[in-house]
């Protein structure tokens, strides 16, 4: 699809991003100046060897400066500088043969590139069109063997993965050390001077990364901003630093340690000062940031040359002859007085309102051809060939973000470039899944100068969940705009959800549930009743592959502890009397499986996937072997979902690959046949990934999930989490979930869940009938 504004003599206009315009491109594009070989009229030619370059004369300099251009060997020299950029050489036009290997005029090999399809200029309505228009000349490829894409952001992102992962353990090792269980306070030396402290190590290691955090930071700068660097030795806490954290807020330690021999304990009452100004300072950096970005968008349609060119016409500086001598004699005083006034400020580089508007237009026009090439190929680079351009429109149009993406590249490019080169409009590629570091696990520290992708990054905790909140912005249908709670709203808000909790209904009452065989404390917890259940997607068929996936982290083996909060400052852990969420996983697990079996009667069982650091498949799985299975497991590690996700997919889609592709990046891809993926997922907290995971399911229309979230008693980070997976839930209509808290009635959390697995009201009393263990028969 070609734009309608846009030739193919302007396909390559202006010269390329980072390389400065000779004095002898001023005439026209670069193409308009190669297709001047033949020494037409109004042309110059410049003699090299066998074939001549010509030029238009009007770009070339008056006088003397036109004679020395005539010089041979300066001549050669140009079209030697021309050669080098990368050019065609002059023996040949500008149309070029996809594919075919020719012969210049010395005799080399040269590789054409394919003929030109531009892209449209005005966002389509639909994104596919956009998609399919991102094909241009001047990266033409084949996608078997092209070399992998790459741009700053994935350069800088290769060297900054090298050790994130590494400083974000180290981190957590040292929080734990110093007894600080609030994610957000780094540990403080014990010493201003410098030792050998366990802090003072890891603030080296921090120092050694000052050139990869700079290098991150101009890769994902915008224009006009400044970064600054809190992690360089001398600097970083200097009052030149440029850091609007270091004289905005204060610490979340005392001024003055009680203990001045040992480790620096943080304040309550400092802490929660440090927070507010905190959030504070984020949302007016945010709100700043935004308004500047927006501010230096180009003011013209980069995608349309019509009136740009329309425009240049009518500020056209006139280019008539000055009067004779003879005329000026004749002219009154006062005009004769303005012409030499006029005379003098031309003569010393003054322009006139006139030329300076036409100095300005151009320098907009030649900017905006800039970006518009950038973006070209950018698009072309990421997504060289059909397959990758259709699996990009479903993805966009699946996330509901095809429509925003498609304004963004039309009337705000400099924001959609910058997003595009991060990746945010493809879906994630499965390579990231298992990797300990990727583009979405970087953490994003305001206060040191760790920047995100978006103009508003500051105050998300990592790359992954900016991504995130940013495609539930900009999704078609939201309103306003679904800002990530702060620290303090969302700790609130969790205390206001564990305050509705209730008692459950007593008709679920099992003597057989776990709390009730180990005698934990009596009864059942409080429980935050789900919302009722109302079908979004479509209900379970025969045709559906059920699934189930178990985290076993470290924590599912843990005493369920509940945390103590001073204000907003975890000062300790109490104890809390309720099972192991290990045994609680495997009650409902075992309940789950017979309630499904009853209903499709699949005796052989359901696939069993576990994960931690690492994914494991487990078998399958039914009433019969789960004790067995059980034993087979083992429990350990961190809680790492998309390394679950990844592995679950993988099984689904070789039972069903005759009806799905696979993708080199981006993995398997569901066709029209392929059945539906239903999932259901036991966690015991928050995954150090539900981030990407989340922003995974938001792409996918072949997988319904249904999570499982088991808490402490009491505990706000239980709390917090779920209004996490609420709001997933309210956005993303393929994802529900139920949570329970301290001693669980199984039966209630089972009915909740086949409801929202099988996608359609089952009454308490088919429930009852589904739970019965199910007959086997060999």
């Amino acid at each position: 699809m070609s734009h309608p504004a846009l030739s193919d003599e302007k396909a390559v206009s202006g010269p390329e991003p980072g390389v400065p315009a000779r004095d002898v491109d001023v005439a026209g594009t670069g193409d308009e100046r190669m297709q001047a070989v033949g020494g037409e009229k109004g042309k110059i030619p410049l003699d090299d060897r066998k074939h001549p370059v010509t030029m238009d004369q009007a770009s070339l300099p008056d006088g003397n400066e036109k004679r020395m251009l005539a010089d041979e060997q300066l001549a050669r020299q140009l079209q030697d500088e021309w050669d080098r950029e990368g050019h065609q050489p002059s023996g040949f036009s500008s149309t070029a043969l996809g594919g075919v290997t020719a012969r210049d005029d010395k005799g080399r090999d040269q590789k054409q590139a394919a003929p030109y399809a531009p892209p449209p200029g005005n966002p389509p309505s639909s994104s596919n069109q956009y998609i399919q228009g991102s094909v241009h000349s001047r990266h033409t490829r084949s996608a078997g063997h092209a070399r992998p894409h790459t741009n700053e952001v994935i350069e800088a992102g290769k060297l900054r993965a090298i050790n994130e992962q590494e400083m974000q353990n180290w981190l957590q090792r040292l929080q734990y050390q110093y007894r600080i269980y609030n994610s957000e306070i780094d540990p403080e030396h014990e010493s201003d001077l410098p030792c050998s402290c366990p802090v003072h190590q890891y603030m080296r290691a921090k120092w050694a990364r000052a050139d990869t955090q700079d290098r991150w930071n101009a890769a994902v700068l915008y224009p006009g901003e400044r970064a600054y660097n809190s992690n360089r030795y001398y600097n970083g806490t200097s009052l030149f630093s440029g850091n609007p954290y270091q004289y905005r807020t204060m610490s979340p330690y005392a001024p003055f340690s009680n203990n001045p021999w040992g480790p620096k304990v943080p304040s309550a009452k400092y802490h929660a000062t440090w927070i507010s100004q905190t959030i504070a300072l984020n949302n007016e950096l945010n709100a700043k940031a935004q308004k500047a970005i927006d501010a230096k968008e180009p003011n013209v349609d980069i995608w349309n040359d019509a009136p740009l060119d329309q425009a240049m016409s009518q500020l056209g500086v006139s280019d008539k002859p000055l009067a004779s001598a003879g005329a000026a004699s004749q002219t009154p005083g006062p005009a004769l007085a303005k012409s030499k006034i006029s005379k003098f400020r031309q003569s010393i580089g003054i322009k006139s309102s006139e030329e300076r508007q036409v100095s300005k237009l151009a320098k907009d026009v030649g900017k905006g051809r800039g970006l518009r090439d950038s973006i070209l190929d950018e698009e072309q680079g990421r997504w060289p060939d059909e397959q990758w351009r259709e699996i990009v429109r479903v993805y966009q149009e699946k996330t509901g973000m095809a429509k925003k993406i498609a304004h963004l590249r039309a009337g705000q490019p400099i924001q959609y470039l910058h997003l595009l080169r991060a990746g945010f409009f493809e879906p994630i590629p499965v390579a990231w899944a298992t990797s300990n570091s990727n583009p979405l696990k970087f953490s994003i520290e305001a206060s040191s100068g760790w920047r995100g992708i978006t103009p508003t990054w500051r105050g998300y905790e990592d790359t992954a969940e900016e991504r995130l909140y940013w495609v539930l912005n900009h999704r078609e249908g939201s309103v306003g705009t679904r800002m990530k709670p702060d620290f303090i709203s969302a700790l609130d808000m969790a205390r206001e959800r564990m305050a509705t909790a209730v008692e459950p209904p007593p008709e679920y009452y099992d003597d057989g549930d776990v709390c009730h065989v180990q005698h934990t404390s009596k009864g059942y917890s409080k429980q935050v009743m789900p919302a009722p259940f109302q079908a979004y997607d479509r209900p379970e068929t025969a045709a559906d592959d059920t699934m189930i996936l178990l985290d076993v982290s470290g924590s599912m083996d843990f005493d369920p502890q509940r945390p103590i909060y001073d204000r907003y400052l975890v000062t300790g852990f109490g104890k809390s009397t309720q099972p192991k969420n290990k045994d609680v996983a495997k009650a409902i697990i075992r309940r789950f499986t017979d309630a499904m079996m009853n209903h499709d009667h699949a005796t052989k069982g359901y696939d069993l996937t576990v994960f931690s650091s690492q994914a494991r498949y487990i078998g399958t799985v039914n009433h019969r072997n789960l004790d067995s299975l059980w034993r087979t497991i083992e429990i350990g590690g961190g809680t790492r979902v998309m390394t679950g996700w990844q592995k679950v997919k993988e099984l689904h889609f070789k039972k069903h690959s005759a009806s799905a592709t696979h993708h080199p990046v981006y993995g398997w891809q569901a066709g029209p046949q392929t059945p539906i993926l239903r999932l259901l997922l036991l966690l015991d907290g928050e995954a150090t990934d539900m981030d990407e995971f989340e922003l995974d399911l938001l792409g996918l229309s072949w997988a319904h999930v249904t999570i499982f979230l088991i808490g402490v008693d009491g505990c706000p980070h239980h709390h917090r989490h779920a209004n996490e997976l609420q709001r997933i839930s309210d956005v993303n209509h393929h994802v529900s979930f139920v949570d329970a808290q301290g001693n669980t009635p199984e039966r209630f959390v089972t009915h909740e869940l086949l409801k929202r697995h099988l996608g359609y009201d089952v009454s308490l009393q088919d429930f009852k009938e589904m739970e019965i263990p199910p007959l086997y028969s060999e």
